[in-house]
This record gives structure tokens, sequence and C-alpha cells, in this order.
């Protein structure tokens, strides 16, 4: 007999399967040694009292031998002879659409501007230590995409978009810890996440599928409102009649091109804000109530919403024991992110703290067309840029100073690596942007006491929350509606936001074609 039941215990209990069976014969009035078995479905936090609890959702096994259940691990076949598609991007949107053309015995060809997850890390550290910005190999560009080296967070409110426990098992299936399958904030790390795109990537290319890496795209090829395939900045071209445009959403170029050929794109609203970091024994007091979290608690994450002015001020791509990074895509412009590896070890925590935007507030760029957004986001990453010194330090101010408007005398050292540069944030954030995050932490800081502290050191820009465009697609065929075969996809497309949601989108898109 197997009985689910849910069980709010102690954390130390939590990790205990002695006290797990005593806790569980107890509730279903059953001797322990009728439990053959305890499987955790789901784990979640209580933090909202004194005493913190753990969630648990179970099955017992009562005089049942246990067996793994089977995964939902897809069958692929050789697709080497079979129809071709293209993929522009290997980020989790152009990864999952091609594990998905392999089930539809679909040849995918992914065709990515950067190099590959470990190839990468060259450029990566060369943007840390000598401020030299590769526009095809960075934090953003390259194998994997934008997820692979900024933390593999993958919890997603996008339920209803698709299989998510499909998207957890073939994670799993290329190396994840199956544990994923149970937290409710599922996540995988930096340090262990491009191992598993490597495993993705091979998996494509074992069962006939191709990839190229260092082969940007220059112009798409259309004829008769049909797509054609693309053109490489090699001159090299490829020649398909489906292709899937999964760029992410830093792809300006990309953008830029669609708007040239007349291509319909459309502006739309994201947000922009600052990176603050804490030390993360303050969040976990904060978090916890308790001066210190245990062995038994994981550090600890917040996530916050205010309402200011009439525009959201909210925590984005929190990352409790992490790092703040340089996540620029050309020269002369200065963007951060933050990660967290496996363990969330870091003695700092980082959390993106931006402001929603309107399409109106891109009205003076109105010549740009829908490229307007990105303008106003190229301009403050500019400006950041310029007032660093030309270099990718971040302008910063302790975080009490920011709120009140003061340049900081010193500024302590902080994760981000290329270092910062103390000035006023006002030089670089528009008006009601700097506005609304000054009232936006003065409101955190009432409801978070402590939080409000001049440790914290506040980076900026935080600029690259989603897409500031949308490329149309039919809600039916997933196409775009001028040109027949293109297949707008994931964060860069306007249709995604996370690697979760991303690869859902990716797999929709795929099994359309």
């Amino acid at each position: 007999m197997i009985k689910e039941i849910q069980l709010q215990v102690l954390p130390s209990q939590s990790k205990n399967i002695f006290e797990l069976k005593k806790i569980v014969s107890k509730k279903l009035k059953i001797h322990s040694s009728a439990i053959t078995h305890i499987e955790i479905i789901k784990r979640s936090i209580d933090a909202r009292k004194r005493v913190i609890k753990i969630n648990l959702k179970i099955e017992v096994y009562i005089n049942q031998k246990f067996s793994a259940k089977e995964k939902n691990f897809p069958i692929y076949k050789n697709v080497k002879n079979d129809e071709e598609v293209i993929i522009v991007g290997a980020g989790p949107a152009g990864l999952f659409a091609a594990l998905k053309l392999l089930e539809k015995e679909k040849k995918p060809i992914i065709i990515e501007r950067g190099k590959d997850v470990r190839s990468r890390r060259k450029d990566l550290a060369n943007i840390t230590k000598n401020h030299i910005v590769n526009k095809d190999s960075n934090y953003c560009f390259g194998e994997g995409g934008a997820g692979t080296y900024s933390d593999g967070k993958l919890y997603t409110r996008s339920k209803k978009r698709g299989d998510v426990n499909k998207i957890l098992d073939i994670l799993v299936m290329h190396g994840a810890n199956p544990e994923i399958r149970v937290e409710a904030q599922p996540h995988i790390g930096t340090n262990k996440l491009p191992k598993i795109i490597q495993n993705i990537r091979e998996t494509i290319i074992k069962y006939g599928g191709e990839v190229l890496f260092n082969s940007r795209v220059v112009d798409l090829l259309i004829k008769n409102n049909k797509i054609d395939g693309v053109q490489l900045q090699n001159g090299d071209t490829l020649e398909s009649n489906k292709v899937i445009l999964a760029t992410g959403h830093s792809a300006r170029d990309i953008f830029e091109l669609l708007y040239q050929k007349k291509i319909e794109i459309q502006k739309k609203a994201f947000a922009i804000g600052v990176r603050v970091e804490h030390n993360q024994d303050l969040i976990d007091q904060i978090q916890y109530k308790c001066k210190s979290r245990g062995d038994f608690l994981p550090p600890a994450p917040y996530s916050v919403v205010k309402q200011v002015k009439g525009r959201g001020v909210y925590s984005f791509c929190m990352c409790p024991g992490g790092i703040i990074a340089p996540c620029a895509t050309s020269p002369g412009e200065v963007v951060t992110n933050g990660w967290s590896p496996s363990r969330r070890d870091y003695p700092s925590s980082n959390s993106g703290i931006v402001v929603e935007l309107k399409e109106s507030d891109f009205d003076k760029y109105h010549k740009y067309g829908p490229l307007a957004g990105v303008q106003f986001q190229k301009e403050i990453e500019q400006k950041a840029w310029n007032i660093a010194g030309k270099t990718q330090k971040v302008p910063a101010q302790r975080l009490v100073d920011f709120t009140k408007g003061i340049v900081s005398e010193n500024i302590p050292k902080t994760s981000y690596h290329p270092g910062t540069t103390s000035v006023q944030l006002s030089e670089v954030l528009p008006p009601f942007i700097l506005t609304n995050l000054q009232l936006g932490f003065k409101e955190f800081g009432r409801q978070m006491k402590g939080y409000l502290t001049n440790e914290a050191v506040v980076h900026a820009p935080e600029s690259r929350t989603s897409s500031p465009i949308r490329i149309p697609r039919d809600k039916n065929t997933f196409q775009h509606p001028q040109i027949k075969g293109l297949f707008p996809c994931g964060e860069g497309a306007g249709y995604a936001g996370g690697i979760i949601s991303a690869a859902l989108d990716g797999e929709k898109c795929a099994e359309k074609c």
C-alpha cells in the first residue's frame, strides 16, 4: 500500500529518516516497522513564524517494497537524413527545441554565435580581469545562453505553458541532481550547469543533429514572404524553410536586422534598476528570524514587491550565497547580473531590485520605432561605462547613502570582481527610476528589519531583466504573421522569462515545425 500525505516538520527532522518514520507512524497510527520506504515528492520552507518548519509531501510505502518510478525520459531516433530545421541560438529555448525536434524525427541544426561552454570561460575571465568584452562570447552569448553562467534557477510561474516536470526530467537525464524534482525552488548552480548543457549538446549530435559554434547570423534569407535560410558572418548560407529564432533577450543586432528588413517587431515594457549586495548572514537572520540558520536550512533567499508611485518595484533573480557578475554584451557598456554555485556558499547575497517600465517611458525615443526600449536601455548602460572610467568597474553607492542621495566616501569590497567606483547613481539612472528605487528600498527596510543598512552596496545598472521587444507570432501556428516558416521563440522574442519558461517555449515552437 502506498499512501500520500503532507507533513510539517522541523528542519533537523526533515533530514533524518528515523525521525520521519516516527512522525509518520504516529500520524498514520501504524508501527514504524510497517513503513518500508518514505519517498519525498515536494519540499518547501515555511519561515513565516519564529519556529521554522519544512513542508513535505511524501509517499509512504506500507508493507510494500519500494521500486523507483520510471522517469519521463523521451526516446530519440537518429535524424541525420531527415528534414532540417534551423535553430538560431543555443540557450534553453534553442536546446529544448532541438530535443523536441529529435522526438519528432526532424534534424535540428543549431547555430550559436558564441563558443561552447568550456571555451566561454576564457572570455568571462577576460571581462572580469581585463575589462575586455567579446561581443559574441560573454555571460549572455554562448552555449547554454545567459542562464549557464548566471545561476541555473529553475522555478517558474509558467505551469500552464507545458510539462515542467518533463523539462526537469530531461535535465536529470543529462546529469542534474534529482533533487530538482523535489525542491519548491529548484536550482542547479553555475558550477554544475555547464556539464549538463554539454551533455545535452552531445545528445543532439549523437542522434544526428548539428551544433555550429562561432557562427553569428547576419541575415535571414526570405523569398516570397517565406523563410529560405540564414546567412552567417563568414558568408556561408544554410538553407531551410523552417527557422526557430531563439536568440535571447540581448541579441540587439538581430532586433535591428528585423527592423531594417521591415519584419514586424514591437516595443515591449520591461524593468530596469540596480543589483544590491548584502552579507548572507544578515539575510539569513532577517528571513529566518534567528542568529544562525544552523546546519539544516539553506542560505535564505528573499522576494519582495512594492507599489511605488504607481509602479512595481521588486526583487529579481535573487542569488543567495552568490556573486555579482559583469554581463555587458558589447564594449562601451556596463551591465550587472548575479549567480550562485550549487551550494550557495559564498558569504554574500545579491538581488536585482528593479522598477517596472511602461511603453510611454520610451516616448522621447520615438525615432527608433520599436527599438525605443533598446535605446533607453543602451543609454543607461553607456552612462555607467563612462562614469566608471570606461572600464567594467561598476558605479556603486552604499545602500543608505543611495536612499539619501549621498555619494559614499568609500565602497567596501564586494563580490563584483572588476571593482566598483563610488558615484552618485543619479548620474546613471533616469530620475523616475532613481526615485522609485530610493522609496522602494525604504519600504523594503520597513518590511525586513535590518535590510536597509549602509553595509549593503548598490551596483548599477541591472538592465537585462527581459527583452525590450516582442516579435509577433500567430497564436496557433507560432509563425511570424509576415514570414511563413519563421518561429520567434523564447526570451528574445518576448515569450519567456527564465530557463524553464524558455525551454517550454522552445518545445512548443518545435512542436509546430
